[in-house]
């Protein structure tokens, strides 16, 4: 028994002797590495080395997503973009936006019930196998009966909402700290919209609201819009009015490829992604049209904040400095600077956040270099409600560097932001056409 005591204490003291010598085997590890790519003197080969780091790198932090799921997923889907991580980052937790871990389909099902009554009475068939896992919900393909044409059936995961919420506010004690150290940008205040926009994606209807409403926008205004919108079966929705909120969404089914796999699904058809022709369609997106499915964070902006956009659009537009500082005031973002250049820093800063073109040469933005504006100047307040755009220019960047087109949606938006501020009665000296 002495024996066997003894065997077990000295595994224990191992362990313990493990744990505490772990950190600084991962320093060791970190500067080893370090040293031998700065002994290599191959540009390629250091390459080579960086990429196979940034694979593994990959690999850990996909697990950790993974695993912890909620809120983390989210995380993979911001860093996962191409303009703000590595290629073999990208590659692997791409999948994390429409392939997270599944919910079992017999707890679907118990939702359905619950919601829809017998599934049965209502489809005539109905996938077990969904068409993708995101970090709120999953899709189904199905059809209803007596219909011809297929749904799509979006899902909650039970309990996300609880779970999700409470990785938020971890985040938002772990933003207060960040800005308090080394980082001078009012993450707080971006935490807090993140937890009011991702409330939102919890709220059904309100995404189906929302959905017909940009659909009668987009068809009104543009009768040869190449953007599709899915129809809500809005009778569906109408039964689940035992719950305080929608948990189970049904709309028209659209066939289609994600953006970002284009390249994958060229090469299955014998194009070179990178070739002529694929450059050509790149020239001319909507040959085919466009489908816009997911409308679980639509925000309404206040009229002062839009028109304050809309100025710093057309500041960002014209490299016009002085009025960059203009819409800064007006929009409430809060800087403080001692540099001699501080109105060409803002400037830049403006073109980091708000505009997706990148500068000559760059193909990934480190917003926290040193040299970047956000080191130089310090953001102490930021409207909440700004996140939803911060949000939206960073996944139009992304896909953008995804399918190798570098463009500046200020310029693009130019038109819609002169007419907004021309139909306020702002725009000065200026004959306008709508």
């Amino acid at each position: 028994m002495n024996g066997i005591a003894s065997r077990f204490d000295f595994k224990d003291i191992q362990e313990k002797i493990s744990l505490h010598l772990r950190p600084w085997h991962r320093s060791f590890q970190f500067w080893v590495f370090q040293v031998r790519v700065s002994f290599v003197k191959d540009v390629q080969k250091q390459h080579a080395m960086w990429e196979r780091q940034h694979e593994l790198a990959a690999d850990k932090i996909y697990a950790m997503c993974s695993d912890l799921g909620g809120f983390f997923l989210k995380v993979a889907q911001i860093i996962g973009k191409p303009d703000l991580a590595p290629a073999a980052w990208v590659k692997k937790l791409v999948t994390l936006c429409d392939q997270a871990p599944a919910t079992p389909f017999d707890c679907v099902q118990r939702v359905l019930e619950k919601e829809l009554g017998q599934r049965s009475e209502i489809f005539e068939k109905f996938d077990v196998n969904p068409l993708g896992s995101a970090s709120i919900a999953q899709v189904h393909r199905a059809r209803l009966r007596g219909d011809k044409n297929d749904v799509v059936v979006k899902v909650q995961h039970p309990g996300i909402q609880e779970l999700m919420m409470t990785d938020i506010r971890n985040l938002q004690a772990f933003a207060l700290y960040m800005q308090k150290t080394d980082i001078k940008f009012d993450l707080y205040s971006v935490t807090k919209e993140m937890e009011t926009q991702i409330g939102y994606e919890f709220d059904f209807l309100r995404e189906a609201n929302a959905m017909e409403r940009i659909h009668r926008f987009l068809y009104e205004n543009n009768r040869k819009s190449p953007v599709l919108v899915p129809r809500v079966v809005r009778d569906l929705a109408s039964r689940q009015v035992h719950t305080d909120i929608l948990r189970v969404l049904v709309m028209e089914y659209i066939d289609g490829i994600p953006i970002l796999k284009l390249g994958d699904e060229m090469a299955k058809r014998g194009i070179n992604p990178g070739g002529k022709m694929a450059a050509a369609a790149k020239q001319f997106p909507c040959i085919r049209r466009v489908a816009l499915l997911d409308y679980g964070q639509v925000k309404d902006l206040p009229d002062q904040l839009r028109l304050g956009y809309a100025n710093l659009v057309l500041a960002i537009a014209d490299n016009d400095p002085v009025k960059a500082m203009e819409s800064y005031r007006e929009l409430g973002i809060g800087t403080v600077s001692n540099r001699g250049n501080e109105q060409q820093e803002l400037l830049r800063l403006a073109q980091t956040m708000f505009d997706t073109k990148l500068p000559p040469g760059v193909v990934m933005l480190q917003p926290f270099s040193e040299d970047s504006s956000i080191k130089k100047i310090a953001v102490e307040s930021f409207p909440e409600e700004l996140f939803s755009i911060l949000r939206t220019i960073h996944l139009l960047r992304g896909l953008s560097v995804g399918l190798g087109i570098n463009f500046s949606c200020a310029e693009q938006w130019r038109p819609i932001a002169e007419e907004a501020l021309y139909n306020a009665g702002r725009l000065k000296g200026v004959t306008f056409e709508p």
